[in-house]
């Protein structure tokens, strides 16, 4: 009777099969917020956190974080001005410049080293640099690698101040870009006005023709969507006009906000390699058909509970664990239903580690 059982390892060049395989990649998509949803249609702030920093940043929740102890940051939302304007301060006066340093923070983490403002997609191949901007980092627990190009969409609420004909939607052109550009940021799409409602990505509005400019900048690397935002202003249905005066609060952050939750619809995916190792668990029709549990067998004879297992003994395996070579149990994998194991009967069980 069996109790161990080496592996069979052979280099990656030998042309014997091996029963180890490593390395294994695998590109996987899932659904980006919280358990695993596509889409969120509910959003929500922390009041503690409203009061305190709200004029850099403010994190949004899928549930009210006021009720559910469990609620995690889904995404974080920002407002920067190019010269601090919407925020309280200036050279020389007391102030954080709150827009300044989140335009300089995302600036420097986006752009390369000689460039130090964001250039949104005009007609005929110029480019536009508005002095403000919005932006969406999503969370990194939520993103873990990298979102999934092409696989999501978010709305603005209309003029109106709730979803409706008004609504505008967003998306990203990585279908319609066969040569992305790719800076420090890594790759690089336009934020258009579409919908992936059906499954497909429908541009309404090409970055190019855009009035003022694209929407927007999509790192999906990042997890960061930048904002044009006159552009954003600009529009009917959006009507997200940023309070830019010199040395005030403008609370630009909070209306960003209330223009996405109005908008009650973020769906995303995200993108993960995961690399698998695979263990391929030979059994022999010789092996492994006699058990060690003591119903197996009559204490006093050692005779057969079962007389019919005489000459064709019959075991079921429910699980495989892996030693290491001190014989030191790492890992079980278990069995969705017990495997039927005898001399008329092999079995090759494959072990699936994911890293």
């Amino acid at each position: 009777m069996s109790v161990y059982k080496d592996f069979n390892i052979q280099p990656e060049s030998s042309l014997v099969s091996s029963d180890i395989v490593t390395n294994v990649k695998d590109t996987v998509s899932s659904g980006m917020w919280a358990n695993g949803d596509g889409s969120m249609t509910a959003f929500f702030t922390s009041s503690t956190q409203s009061a305190s920093n709200h004029q850099y940043y403010l994190d949004v929740y899928a549930t009210n974080p006021a009720t559910d102890t469990t609620a995690k940051s889904q995404f974080s939302v920002a407002f920067g001005h190019v010269h601090g304007s919407g925020s309280a301060g200036t050279k020389g006066v007391t102030g954080n410049r709150a827009s300044a340093a989140i335009y300089r923070q995302l600036s420097n983490t986006l752009l390369g080293p000689t460039e130090d403002r964001f250039n949104f997609a005009n007609s005929g191949g110029a480019h536009t640099t508005p002095h403000y901007i919005y932006a969406i980092s999503i969370a990194r627990q939520q993103l873990r690698e990298k979102m999934d190009p092409g696989n999501w969409e978010l709305h603005f609420s209309g003029s109106g101040g709730g979803a409706g004909p008004e609504t505008l939607k967003l998306i990203d052109d990585s279908g319609a870009t066969t040569n992305p550009t790719v800076n420090q940021g890594g790759r690089v799409f336009n934020i258009v006005s579409g919908s992936i409602e059906s499954g497909v990505a429908t541009i309404k509005t090409p970055a190019t023709s855009q009035d003022g400019g694209g929407f927007g900048l999509f790192y999906p690397d990042m997890g960061l969507l930048i904002f044009n935002g006159p552009v954003l202003a600009g529009q009917t249905s959006a009507s997200l006009s940023a309070s830019i005066a010199s040395n005030t609060e403008g609370g630009n952050v909070g209306k960003f906000y209330e223009k996405i939750k109005g908008g009650q619809y973020f769906s995303s995916r995200r993108e993960e390699v995961i690399s698998s190792q695979h263990y391929f668990c030979r059994v022999p029709n010789k092996e492994f058909n006699f058990s060690s549990n003591p119903t197996f067998a009559t204490g006093s004879t050692g005779n057969f509970t079962v007389p019919t297992f005489y000459k064709n003994p019959k075991t079921f395996i429910t699980q495989v664990g892996l030693y290491n070579d001190n014989n030191e149990l790492l890992a079980i994998a278990k069995l969705s239903k017990p495997l039927l194991k005898s001399y008329a009967r092999e079995a090759i069980i494959k072990v699936k580690l994911d890293f």
